[in-house]
Parts: C-alpha cells; structure tokens; sequence
C-alpha cells in the first residue's frame, strides 16, 4: 500500500499509510509542506537559535532557552525513549525524516524564508521533543513564584491568597463531558476549547492518521508526532485541559566562581562543583553575544550567576539609561527561610566555605579554613521533571492513537508527564474517564509556592504524587481550569465563572446533541462583574454623567458582546478602576520589577496581576488601607466624562503572534473575556486587545464519528496567501464548526508516495 495524502473542503489533510512508520513519516513531510516556516521557528526557537534570523527581538527567549537546557533536555530524553522504548523513537525519527523531506518545497511556498534570508537545515532526531518542552515550560507559571516573594516583601502573606488566579502568562481550556444519558443518542460527547495565546499559523493542527493498525482524528501540535491533546479514534475519545497543577521549582543558589570554575553551596553545607560552559547567540544585524550556562544539582541556572545580578538584562528607564533594580534587598532574605525570598544578597556565615573557605559542620558551626576565600553570590535554578528523569511522555503516543476503549486511554496517560493536564474521556460502550495525568513532585509546601533556598535540607524532591482522579456528578463533568481534582497538585487556579456557567448552561437541558455545542463555547455571561457593579451600585451624590452610566451598567445584561456598547463601557471603567488601584501608594513598591530575565517579566508586571485579581481585590474584607469606593467613584467619572466608547469589538479584537510581526491588516473584533466561557482575554487596565483564546474548538461524538465538529481560528495552511491559510476564521468567529469527514470518497486525493 502506498501513502497517500487526501484533503477535505478546507484543506485539512487525511493521511493513510501502509504502517505506523509510514504514517509518521507522512505526517512529518505534510507539516512541512504546509507549515515550513511555523516548523523551523519552532525548533529554532528550541534550540535559543530564533534571534540569528528573527533578530534581537528574540534574544530574550533564546537566552531564556540555552539556560535553561531546553535542547540538552530533549536530546537526553531522547537517548532516554531510545533505550527505554525503541518503538517510539523510531516512529518519532520517521516523522523527523518526513518533516526533512518535505523541508525544502515547504520553505519555497513559505516567503517568510526570502523575507529573513533563513534556510532550512536537518532537523535531529530529538527536535520534535525540544519543540514539546519550548511549548510547555511555562504552563505551570513556575515565574509566578518570583511574584509572590515580591508580593509577600512588599504586602505580606495574604498577598498571595489576593492574587492567585490564573494570571498573563498561564493557557487553560473548557473542556466537558456528558455521559449517555445527558445526550440524544444514547452515547456520550466530549466538547472544549483549549485557551492559548493566538498564533499565526495556529498552534493546533486539524489531521486524520489512518493506517491498517488506527484511524484517529484530533489536533495535533506542529513538529510533535501522533495527536497528544484532542482525538478521536472512533471508538474512543479524549481531551485535556491545563490541570494549573505545580511542578517546577525555583531555588535560590549560592554560588562563587573558583579557580577550577563554579561552585555551588549545598544542602550539606558543601560546596558542590557545578557544571559551567559558554555558548554564543547569534543575533541578526547585530554582533553575536556569549553567555555562561550554569547547572548545580537543582538544575539550571535561569537567573544570575558567580557574578551576582548584574548578569540579568537590563531595561530601560524613560530616560534610556539603563535601570537595574537589585532582586532582593532585604538582608533578613539571605538567612531566613520565612523572610521574603528573591534572590539574596549573600552575607559572610554561608557564602563562604567548602574548598578555600569555611565548611559548616554537623553542628552548625563555621569550622575555619585559612586559605583565600572566593566570594558567593546569588542566583536562581530551574527544576523541572523532564530534566530530573529525561522522559517528557512520548511513551503515551503511540497508545492513545492505539486505544480503542477508555481503559486504553487510562493506561496511555499513565505514562504522561509533561504538562500536568486533566484527562477526559469517553467510548463506545459508554464509559467515562475523569482524571489528572503527569508527573508532579512530592515536596515541601513552601517549593510549591515560594523560592527556596538549595543551601537548606528539606526542599528535596521525594519521588512523585498520585495522580487524582474524579467522577460526573448527574452525567456531567466540566474541567476550566478551577480547583477541582487538581486542587492538591496547584497554587493558582482559574476562578470558577466559567466552569460554574458551564454545568449551568448543560444542567438546563436533559439532553444535547453535538451539533449543540456551539452555544456553549459561544456563550458570553461575564460573571467576575459582580464586585465592580456591586461597588457602583453603592455609589451616590455622582455628576450626571456618571449616573446616567452607573444606571446603564446596572441596567446590562453583563453579556460581552463585540457588538455591545454596555460591554465597552464596563471595560473603560474596569480598566479605570484597575489603573486607579494600581497607583495607590499601597502597591507602589510592586511598580519597581525587579531585574529578570524579560521572559519572566509578564508575570510580575503589577497591571495585569491587578488587572486579572481585581475580583478578589474588590472583593476583600479590607485592602491594604485602600479606599475601593473612592477608587469606583474616581473611575466612573472618568470614563464619563471622556470620549463615549464605541461596541466591545471595536477595541477587543484579535492580536495573534507571528513570529514576523505584519501590521498591514487589522484583525476582526471578538465577543467574550476573560472569565466568560467565551475566553477571549484582554488585559484589562492595559489593553482590549485579545491576544489568547480558543487555539480551537472541538465536539467529539461517540455515537457516530463523522457528527464530530472542530475549527481553528485561521485554517489548515500554514503559508500567507494559500486558499486555506485563513478560510476557517469567518467560521472560528461566528461559532461554526467543521464538519469532521471520516468518508475518503469525500475527500480529494493529492499524493502517493
């Protein structure tokens, strides 16, 4: 049998091969084919290669990614899937050899490649698992810790119960379940819409995967093999969403810089030899830059080095001088566990010791040593699992496209590691699966929430948590991201609103049909309002104007239409409010970031956190001595006395990231926000603007496959200018859904090979 490569009426490919090999290796050369330029962006940026074409724009992420190993990482874990599971690694290697075939036509149709003078080279054989990791290390918002110790610092302990909620920088889902009996046909629906940040191309891709041994559909993600997140094999389905679970920790290191390189101070009071070399970054139009990559035991070193601080990239103050705060300068966080802890400056008891300085005994006292002592300085170490146990998962991929009942897909993610997700799905014998899978950390509690401090017992790792499982309640089951079976794995969790709108919107009908479900990932009820409107509705002895407005808001539906003035108007007053408590002398502190790395900045801005908080800030017995009242008050008068807003839309449109930024068209308006169902998210304070959302939209029926529905928010190509490089975003932004073919007599035949 040859391999044959099929398209339907939106260009979505159907691949159907003699074998598994053969079918991997179509998928890679088709990926390629249609999306050359997403492709080699990816891996660059896995490798921190992207600024050598891409430009300085792109150093930040590039620096980011050599020191924390990303490539080293999935090379190992590679090496590691090759002796653990030969199986897995060859059919990744296929659809590498596939992804190299097809390289070179993909990048001709491409003309991002002329624009930036880029040429493909071989992909490795890891490069499908380094672009796996470049995706997910951040979902589980390890920077949020430096957050925290800066609001704890600044406000104190309660700050951290304030702010914690999903924040700028996480990705989440909808994803729902309904059993049989909460469906017309007997057989259960899965449905959802993962959130991301908007990407052209997109970060899913629409493809079947049909040989003698499966026939799946689902969402792949570009570059990976297989379909990890969201299939359907026909006689059963699955679909993940962001379990905001706590994986990665950061710990404070002390290290000096020696004779024979770095060394760094351990839990036994030791100083350890730590791994050291130097890379050069490639920067387009602009001279190469070295820098130092540092690992210790607790893994690498993301933030500072033997030098102290100055070693972070420095921004730039509105005078164009360049304005390093210090990370910490409260002396008490250099010893004390429970004090604030950023990244230290080193005091004399433990920075000095091991070979050439004092060793500290079993006791506690400095035992002397005569020779010259080197001095320490303070830094910050990545750990995270895939670089602790070198297996990022894949093992789960050849099963799930295998898995013909629940109980498969069960067994598949027993194997899962990275990202933490939660797990559902469904069969055709009706059987349900409601579960988290990954791989989390047993560890102190002060790990999951704050730095630690690597020259201290007692942050160790202790091998690894039980994955939680969970049921339906009345035949539902709805996962958004909020506390619920990963409530004990997590820090962070999206507010309830839209999980909450979810089951309320499902509850209200006996049964649903997938062609149904739109009405779901449509909907727009802003529920997280409640405070703000509750605070104006307080309000009194206003100018006219304001009244006039706080009467219309009150009178809204609190439905975020793009159409809707009402919608317009309370996010001007949102933002408002936002910018009122932002400058509050109570916060000012917070204003003053300290000197990251640019990639952990999002997290620490104090707008957004504000900004994606302000329902627990307005809602709090007692805020730091802030008047919220007057804050309100201060803020609709504002917005009424300027310019009247036009409808939501007209502001809240689409941002996707291109690795190219291209401002010659703008994009369409959007409904929804943050917390609606509809999660299209602004920053409220800063923006309108949308830049994450659904990545996708999907219905997955078990009664008969080809019911199934999905959309993406451009379409199938990944090259500007193809027919199907756009086609699906009318669709994407009025609702509609694909249909799903399963039938290749409705499919136009475009190759054998």
């Amino acid at each position: 049998m040859t391999t044959e490569t099929y398209r339907d009426a939106w260009g979505i490919p159907h691949l159907r091969a003699a074998d598994v090999r053969a079918l991997s290796h179509a998928q890679g050369r088709v990926t390629a084919l249609d999306r050359a330029w997403q492709l080699e962006v990816e891996r660059h940026r896995s490798q921190g290669t992207s600024a050598a074409f891409l430009g300085a724009a792109a150093l930040p992420w590039d620096v980011f990614a050599r020191r924390a190993r990303l490539d080293d990482t999935a090379r190992r874990c590679f090496a590691a899937l090759d002796s653990r599971d030969p199986e897995t690694a060859d059919w990744v290697r296929a659809y590498v050899d596939g992804v190299n075939e097809g390289l070179a036509e993909g990048a001709r149709r491409a003309p991002e490649f002329t624009r930036t003078g880029l040429t493909p080279t071989p992909w490795h054989p890891w490069t499908p698992l380094g672009i796996w990791l470049g995706t997910h290390i951040l979902f589980a918002g390890f920077p949020a810790k430096l957050w925290r110790e800066e609001a704890i610092r600044h406000l104190g302990p309660e700050a951290v119960g304030l702010f914690a909620t999903d924040g700028p920088g996480t990705a989440g889902s909808n994803g729902w379940l309904l059993s049989g009996d909460r469906t017309v046909t007997g057989l259960p629906l899965l449905a959802g819409d993962p959130h991301r940040f908007i990407e052209d191309p997109g970060v899913y891709q629409q493809i079947r995967l049909s040989c003698p041994e499966f026939d799946v559909v689902g969402l792949a993600v570009p570059g990976v093999p297989g379909i990890a997140h969201f299939g359907h094999t026909g006689t059963v389905a699955w679909s993940i969403t962001n379990a905001m679970a706590d994986y990665q920790d950061l710990y404070r290191e002390r290290l000096r810089r020696t004779g024979a390189g770095v060394e760094a101070l351990g839990p036994d009071g030791t100083w350890h030899r730590a791994q050291r070399h130097t890379e050069t970054v490639e920067i387009a139009g602009e001279a190469p830059l070295e820098i130092e990559i540092i690992e210790t035991a607790r893994g690498p070193v993301i933030v500072g080095g033997p030098e102290g601080l100055e070693t972070t990239e420095p921004r730039r103050a509105a005078d164009g001088e360049a304005e390093v705060k210090p990370a910490n300068d409260d002396p008490r966080a250099a010893d004390d566990e429970d004090a604030p802890q950023g990244p230290p400056a080193p005091d004399d008891e433990v920075c000095t010791g091991g070979a050439g300085g004092n060793r500290i005994s079993a006791d506690g006292e400095a035992e002397a040593d005569p020779r010259p002592q080197p001095e320490a300085t303070a830094a910050l170490a990545l750990r995270y699992p895939p670089r602790v146990t070198e297996d990022l998962g894949f093992g789960s991929l050849l099963p799930l496209l295998r898995a013909r009942r629940v109980a498969d897909i069960d067994a598949a993610f027993d194997t899962w590691a990275e990202p933490v997700n939660v797990v559902q799905a469904a069969d055709t014998e009706g059987a349900t699966l409601h579960r988290v899978a990954g791989r989390v950390p047993v560890r102190s509690e002060a790990n999951r929430t704050r730095l630690v401090p690597a020259w201290r017992p007692g942050h160790e790792w202790h091998g690894w948590h039980e994955m939680p499982r969970a049921g339906l309640t009345d035949g539902i089951a709805v996962m958004a991201n909020q506390r619920g079976p990963a409530t004990p794995l997590g820090t962070e969790f999206a507010p309830p609103h839209r999980a909450t709108r979810i089951r309320t919107l499902l509850e209200a009908r006996p049964t649903w049909s997938a062609a149904d479900q739109p009405a779901i990932h449509m909907d727009t009820h802003l529920a997280s309002a409640t405070p703000l409107l509750d605070h104006l509705a307080g309000l009194d002895d206003l100018t006219p104007e304001a009244a006039r407005l706080k009467d219309r808001l009150l009178a809204w539906n609190r439905r975020m239409d793009a159409d809707s003035a009402d919608a317009a108007a309370y996010s001007a007053v949102r933002g408002a409010v936002v910018r009122q408590l932002a400058a509050h002398p109570a916060f000012e502190a917070l204003t003053e970031v300290p000197a990251y790395p640019e990639v952990l900045l999002p997290w620490l801005a104090l707008l957004p956190r504000i900004g994606f908080a302000l329902e627990h800030l307005l809602s709090a017995e007692e805020l730091y001595g802030i008047d919220r009242p007057a804050a309100v008050r201060a803020a609709v008068e504002e917005v009424a006395a300027g310019t009247p807003t036009g409808p939501w839309g007209a502001g809240h449109r689409l941002a996707p990231w291109r690795a190219l930024p291209d401002e010659s068209y703008d994009e369409p308006g959007l409904s929804g926000d943050h917390d609606c169902v509809l999660c299209t998210s602004a920053v409220p304070g800063l923006t309108d603007l949308a830049a994450r959302g659904p990545a996708a939209r999907f219905v997955w029926d078990l009664a008969r496959r080809e019911d199934s529905r999905w959309v993406v928010p451009f379409g199938a190509s990944g090259v500007p200018g193809s027919p199907h490089h756009r086609d699906q975003l009318p669709l994407w932004l009025g609702g509609q859904l694909v249909p799903v073919v399963t039938d290749w007599d409705r499919l136009e035949k475009e190759t054998d090979v």
